[in-house]
């Protein structure tokens, strides 16, 4: 269990073995800001607002930072040992079969759990679309899953298979698919910065902290969801062109532009409408998603956006633009499947490696002759996913995601480390600055994210394990 595969040995069964590379610096970048933009912002700002109140702008930061840390070690493993598996490869080069296969199981808790959570975020969107624009009212036993008192939420499964579909087709098509998408989230995003940052209200940020570090350390660890599609970057590197250059540009750039992306829309959020948390009669925050916050809200006419499920396109509509706080919708409802993509892409390359290596039946790494992608285990998460997104809300699956994702950044900043002692003669094409201190630095901010996050969370994360 504790057997490792050499980083040559890895090489060479990539080459054995490989996919087609056809992906350049530009195609990754749009990849991960594809992969990062998504239900973090569109939907999960409310949570945030819920847990921090206006302190989730610390949230972003501290959830941001925790990523760059974690981009610098994926960046170095990535450009020297350029192929797909991300983690679960890194760890099995320097950990052994165990942990890489721990790793390879925490992955699917990031990928396809989060895919489903981004399903979900989607439907929210297109059916507030809807409602709002065509002035419909869809039942709620269709559009919601049994945890928010629906049956099946159906147009969250429909969106997870539609993406299925397009992956089998091919990693080229979908990459010139979901660069299209990133225009339209990005246009989206700046035409809410541009409406609601001129307008804030600075009174709105006050009290900054209302529920303390407790509410923006929880908020952090729920909104790092919004952050955690840049390793789907990494998971490509087998498809990339001259990976050892593009891969840093990839996973570094897209970080950072989504980074000024958060932090410009929530301060648009908070200073437009404000963002102070429901609470109970004790002053104590209630638990988004929970029976106590719906009531809460329905008390308060749904005034706030704590309550809302599509937070851009509601504060939009709240400051006098309800038209374009439509169109906000209908680009969340075309872009969103970029990230849902982009997710279920990251997923199928770690099973498609998994496969290779051996650790699942040799079914699943089997390439479609016409398409060359791994069709059997794309269509398998496809519908994983499409079960997923059909039955669980979203904060939920956010949050399973997150507890899987930490603990596989975690074991990357390990490996990075143990192979500057190990292999210090390697040749490394990009070398993550001040090694001691930023590999470090990762993993103990994904311990404390990790350590943030709700008590069943963890629970079932370390049963899942």
């Amino acid at each position: 269990m504790w057997r490792v595969k050499s980083l040559d040995a890895i090489l060479a069964t990539a080459e054995k073995k490989s996919l087609h590379r056809s992906l350049g610096a530009f195609q990754l970048t749009m990849v991960g800001i594809g992969a990062i933009i998504g239900t973090g912002i569109f939907v999960l700002t409310a949570e945030a607002a819920q847990k921090a109140g206006p302190g989730m702008i610390a949230s972003f930061m501290i959830a941001g930072f925790v990523c760059a840390v974690a981009a610098l070690c994926y960046a170095e493993m990535s450009s020297m040992v350029p192929v797909s598996g991300s983690a679960y490869t890194y760890s099995y080069a320097v950990m052994g079969e165990l942990l890489a296969w721990m790793v390879g199981w925490a992955l699917i808790l990031e990928y396809a759990v989060a895919a489903g959570a981004v399903s979900v975020g989607w439907s929210g969107y297109v059916v507030g679309l809807i409602e709002h624009a065509l002035h419909i009212d869809i039942p709620n036993a269709l559009v919601l899953g049994p945890m928010d008192g629906g049956i099946v939420n159906l147009p969250a499964a429909l969106i997870a298979l539609a993406v299925t579909g397009l992956l089998v087709i091919g990693t080229k098509e979908s990459a010139t698919v979901n660069a299209i998408l990133v225009a339209v989230k990005v246009s989206a995003l700046t035409l809410f910065i541009f409406l609601a940052v001129p307008v804030m209200n600075m009174e709105n940020f006050h009290p900054f902290a209302p529920l303390g570090m407790a509410g923006i350390s929880a908020a952090a660890a729920s909104i790092f969801f919004a952050y955690v599609g840049f390793d789907a970057v990494s998971t490509a590197a087998e498809e990339t062109k001259n990976p050892q250059r593009n891969m840093p540009i990839g996973l570094i750039g897209s970080l950072g532009i989504c980074t000024i992306f958060y932090i410009l829309v929530a301060s648009g959020v908070i200073g437009t409408v404000g963002a102070q948390p429901m609470t109970d009669a004790s002053g104590a925050g209630l638990r988004p998603g929970s029976p106590e916050l719906t009531a809460a809200c329905k008390a308060a006419g749904d005034a706030a956006v704590v309550c809302s499920k599509e937070a851009l396109a509601w504060t939009l509509r709240s400051i006098g633009w309800p038209q374009v706080g439509n169109l906000i919708g209908l680009a969340a409802g075309l872009a969103l499947p970029s990230v849902i993509l982009m997710m279920m892409f990251g997923q199928t390359r770690i099973f498609f490696v998994m496969s290779r290596d051996g650790l699942l039946p040799a079914a699943f790494s089997k390439i479609d002759p016409k398409f060359n992608t791994p069709h059997v285990i794309t269509i398998i998460t496809g519908i994983a996913v499409a079960l997923f997104a059909a039955f669980f809300p979203v904060g939920v699956l956010a949050d399973i995601s997150n507890s899987g994702t930490l603990f596989a950044f975690a074991m990357v900043a390990i490996a990075v480390l143990v192979l500057r002692r190990t292999d210090p003669h390697r040749k490394r094409p990009f070398r993550a600055p001040a090694i001691m201190i930023v590999a470090p630095l990762a993993a103990v901010g994904r311990v404390y994210l990790f350590f943030s996050l709700s008590t069943e969370t963890k629970l079932l994360f370390l049963g899942r394990a």
